[in-house]
């Protein structure tokens, strides 16, 4: 568990020469990324060769959005006597949500993940589509996909935000601003919703079919999500249920202050199940440290959560719900790869992940202990905290995507009967 892999400080001259050059060289490059994978459609929507301007224009966004995060990037790694020409071109607004702490630029492990997740599923859906639609259109389909990719990390950062904000509203509704702060949480859910969004209006721009589109692109979420629960784990985030070791062998114990980085030194921040759990003014629990079970009052041989955890530097043994969940979606991946073989109609993988990964999340849920996930009760205060039907909210949105994938299926299925053999003309099974 490393919440931090290593801390880069950029005191002396050489090192900030160095940072600024790196700057430089990631919006130079975000920039020819953008002018090499430009593409361009025709008034119907078929992708034809970009133009110089459809290049520059793409160049330019690549590159603007490169130099937006280069400075604030800039800001929060340079020391204060090294960022004053920066701080006057980010609003004090954004200053104050990023903080000036002039520790230097942290690799935090459950970003590493992400971005190994993002850019594994990335690359297989490329190579999907080549094998999707055959020929030339394959190819320009191929590049398609990292616009694709694109449209999905807004649509996904904005999603999952959204819906953090939503389940913790109490936390928000005193400071709204808050919402805007860069240390706010993410929820896979809204993640996902927000994704979908941008993937539905990528496909109408280009003129995909979007249950086409969606069958190409759902298996590698699971594959992306197989990397992230990798970096929850790394962060503590995300954690179980309070257990003990002769319960549940895989129990983890989560660091404190004494967290160490990939060389085997401080890492200088602590798991984020520890800062939960040792935070008295929220965790108000009491545990029986022989028995793993908790009580919302004091009972006889019971200590505070929050006293235990302070004292001995890590948390109490949880659920690693984190690799559970890592497990099951490389198994959804391979399942879904697979029977992509056997394809029916377009939508067909689509439904069959709504549906696997629905009862993957909410058997997972069952052994969270995060309380800051939410539940019914927050949002609706006259359901009562103790009944069964007071699920989390996760489990409330695999119920509605069960659903949903229980309607597509049952729906196409019923629509191909006539017909059981693929028509080879009009999809290519991979």
């Amino acid at each position: 568990m490393l919440p931090v892999l290593y801390r880069f400080v950029f005191e002396t001259t050489f090192t900030q020469v160095v940072l600024y050059a790196v700057a430089l060289g990631l919006v130079a490059y975000s920039a020819s990324n953008g002018w090499r994978n430009a593409g361009g459609v025709d008034d119907k929507g078929n992708p034809v060769e970009p133009s110089k301007t459809d290049r520059r224009n793409r160049a330019l966004q690549y590159g603007g959005a490169a130099v937006i995060l280069a400075l604030i990037g800039l800001y929060y790694a340079l020391p204060p006597s090294s960022s004053g020409w920066i701080a006057a071109l980010i609003p004090a607004w954004l200053r104050a949500r990023i903080g000036q702490t002039g520790q230097g630029l942290p690799i935090h492990t459950y970003g590493v993940m992400i971005g190994l997740g993002f850019i594994t599923a990335t690359t297989v859906i490329s190579w999907l589509a080549l094998r999707e639609w055959p020929g030339k259109e394959g190819q320009e389909r191929s590049v398609q996909m990292l616009d694709l990719a694109f449209y999905c990390f807004v649509g996904g950062i904005i999603g999952s935000r959204v819906l953090f904000v939503i389940v913790n509203w109490k936390d928000y509704a005193a400071d709204p601003i808050k919402i805007f702060s860069l240390g706010g949480g993410l929820v896979f859910y809204g993640g996902l919703i927000g994704a979908t969004i941008g993937s539905i209006i990528f496909a109408r721009r280009n003129g995909i079919e979007f249950l086409r589109l969606a069958d190409l692109a759902i298996p590698t979420v699971s594959l992306g999500q197989a990397f992230g629960r990798l970096g929850c784990f790394s962060a503590g985030c995300c954690w179980g249920d309070i257990t003990t070791h002769a319960r549940a062998p895989l129990a983890v114990e989560f660091p404190g202050a004494q967290a160490q980085n990939l060389l085997g030194g401080n890492g200088g921040t602590p798991s984020l199940a520890y800062s939960s759990m040792a935070d008295a003014a929220t965790e108000t629990r009491w545990v029986v440290e022989s028995t793993g079970q908790w009580s919302n009052q004091a009972i006889d041989g019971a200590v505070r959560i929050s006293d235990w955890v302070a004292q001995h530097g890590h948390t109490l043994p949880v659920h690693p719900t984190q690799l559970y969940e890592s497990f099951g979606q490389m198994v959804l991946f391979a399942t879904l790869m697979t029977a992509r073989r056997w394809r029916r109609f377009h939508g067909q993988i689509f439904a069959m992940w709504l549906m696997c990964y629905a009862v993957l999340r909410s058997t997972v849920e069952l052994f969270r202990g995060d309380l800051e996930r939410g539940t019914i009760h927050g949002l609706i205060p006259s359901i009562p905290t103790g009944v069964w039907y007071n699920i989390s909210i996760s489990q409330f949105i695999s119920v509605v995507m069960f659903s949903l994938g229980t309607y597509l299926l049952a729906t196409n299925l019923r629509a191909v009967k006539a017909r059981p053999a693929i028509d080879l003309a009009t999809l290519t099974a991979a």
